[in-house]
């Protein structure tokens, strides 16, 4: 999938514009439409002062339609769903923390303390209309299935949006959990549903370093091999959702057919440095080349989730780093961390390249869920000092996402994504 970045005419959201004379619509004539012109310049001033970035509001009820999640996108060319603005939208949120009983507390900003306002934006694709996400046909869509989202701390980030959404329509029971949470597995019972969230680093095998039991922050990381625990649990899985960056970014040894090839971030002698981009994108080749050959997978669609941005300012996490910021940012001040657009390219790059070889072979489908364009404009919508941080006391999170926020966003493109292989989905 390109990146999307040429200008777009906005779409006409509210059909053809009919012409007719002021009196077939007004019974005051031009005089009663002159007030109403007049009034509604005078708020459109008002408001852009306070929202110069963004004149459209939306208010009113959830957008009901059960036919696709986004108005368009199947018929409509010019849809580009991952490129967009955000815009103001004051209906507010489909869950908040006493609706949604999986909320963990380490993003259950409003409990402590954080400004709700960065809940009332929503995502407006160029070209094309998104609706609210639709729990009901979320569940509609996955009966009988199960979806995974396999990668580190943010991929759980976007499995407890999830359940938060679709807990709007029947609460899940979790089924299984390891101590650390790393491996969780939830079931909807009425929609023979389940849901999990597997952990892993690199998508790739890997171990952590070690000195006299003593566990270090580096790791030994086997370039063609798969996962392991994720290859385990493929003969169960039919929808996977696969992440990754974070946890490149330090000391890493590389190894290939059990051979030491290099590392990350070392100066060591007589080993070859390689650059953190090109590490992550050779896990991603592996991945998705070895998903599809498993044996025993039972994988339909296969989607890649975009690096998204960590936004700390005046400092790192650990150096006193900040995310205090109220709205979105514009396109021209979008804010990117360490290499995010660089990650995106090559994970997209490596999704295409999957998807090539897959139709070639008839394999599993691969999509992409390119959400780190819209989430560079979104620095107000995490934690910051607004978390359970007991163990951190002090630190401000700016890299995962506050329940509710703009992570739902995800999952309303996951269903966009999810909505275009529905029968494919239904006939397996």
């Amino acid at each position: 999938m390109a990146n999307e970045s040429e200008s777009i005419t906005p779409p006409n959201l509210y059909g053809t514009n009919t012409i007719r004379k002021p009196r077939q619509i007004l019974p005051g004539g031009r005089t009663t439409l002159a007030v109403i012109l007049l009034s509604t310049m005078v708020f459109v001033l008002v408001f852009s002062n306070y929202y110069p970035e963004q004149i459209q509001i939306v208010y009113g009820s959830a957008h009901t339609s059960h036919q696709t999640a986004i108005t368009g996108h199947e018929d409509n060319g010019n849809c580009k769903l991952f490129n967009g603005t955000w815009i103001r939208d004051l209906r507010g949120p489909i869950y908040n923390n006493m609706t949604c009983p999986t909320m963990p507390d380490s993003k259950n900003c409003g409990k402590y303390g954080k400004q709700m306002d960065y809940v009332n934006w929503r995502w407006m694709p160029h070209g094309c209309d998104m609706a609210r996400f639709e729990p009901q046909l979320f569940l509609n869509i996955v009966q009988g299935k199960t979806l995974a989202f396999a990668g580190d701390s943010m991929g759980r980030n976007q499995m407890e949006s999830l359940l938060c959404l679709l807990s709007q329509v029947e609460v899940p029971i979790k089924v299984h959990s390891d101590t650390e949470d790393k491996f969780i597995t939830w079931h909807f019972r009425s929609h023979n549903f389940t849901l999990m969230a597997l952990w892993t680093k690199f998508l790739v095998e890997e171990s952590q370093r070690e000195i006299n039991g003593t566990l270090l922050q580096s790791h030994d990381m086997h370039l063609d091999k798969l996962d392991a625990r994720l290859a385990a649990n493929l003969h169960e899985i039919n929808i996977l959702v696969v992440s990754g960056s974070r946890w490149f970014f330090r000391k890493n040894y590389l190894y290939e057919e059990g051979k030491l090839i290099g590392c990350i971030y070392c100066s060591e002698d007589n080993i070859t440095n390689f650059s953190v981009i090109s590490v992550i994108q050779r896990a991603f080749r592996t991945a998705l080349s070895n998903l599809d050959n498993h044996q025993e997978s039972r994988l339909q669609l296969t989607v890649v989730r975009t690096a998204t941005t960590a936004h700390f300012e005046n400092g790192d996490w650990n150096t006193g780093g900040t995310c205090n910021r109220t709205e979105p940012v514009g396109e021209g001040t979008a804010m990117t961390g360490t290499g995010e657009l660089e990650i995106r390219n090559v994970q997209v790059e490596e999704a295409n390249r999957a998807q090539k070889e897959n139709n070639r072979k008839r394999g599993m489908n691969i999509e992409i869920l390119d959400i780190t364009k819209a989430m560079s404009m979104r620095p107000d919508g995490h934690p910051g000092l607004h978390w359970d941080n007991q163990w951190m006391k002090g630190y401000s999170d700016c890299s995962h996402w506050c329940l509710p926020g703009p992570i739902d966003t995800w999952n309303e493109l996951l269903l966009a994504v999810l909505t275009k292989y529905r029968k494919n989905l239904e006939e397996q």
